[in-house]
């Protein structure tokens, strides 16, 4: 007897869990959802104003944001190059 009532308990805090989890689930996600759009904008918030006050130049002015790569030599410095031909 005392193993039924053991398996009954374990089954009505089983759907009870579901239940509860199925009604505060989206309260808990939109909260940690809030949360982290908070802390994104108080990491990256100053960064993306400071990004816009800058472009505030003249309508046809050139920007130049990066420098250009500069390509190395045309020679490989790690090794040979071996061309490998299949043979028959």
């Amino acid at each position: 007897m005392a193993l039924l009532k053991t398996i009954l308990i374990i089954g009505l805090f089983y759907y009870l869990f579901r239940f509860l989890g199925k009604l505060f689930a989206p309260k808990i996600i939109n909260y940690a959802a809030k949360k982290t759009e908070a802390h994104f904008k108080e990491r990256f918030g100053d960064f993306s104003q400071q990004q816009h006050s800058t472009h505030e130049e003249r309508v046809g002015d050139v920007i130049i944001d990066k420098k250009p790569s500069r390509k190395k030599s045309s020679s490989n410095t790690v090794g040979d190059y071996i061309d490998f031909e299949e043979i028959e």
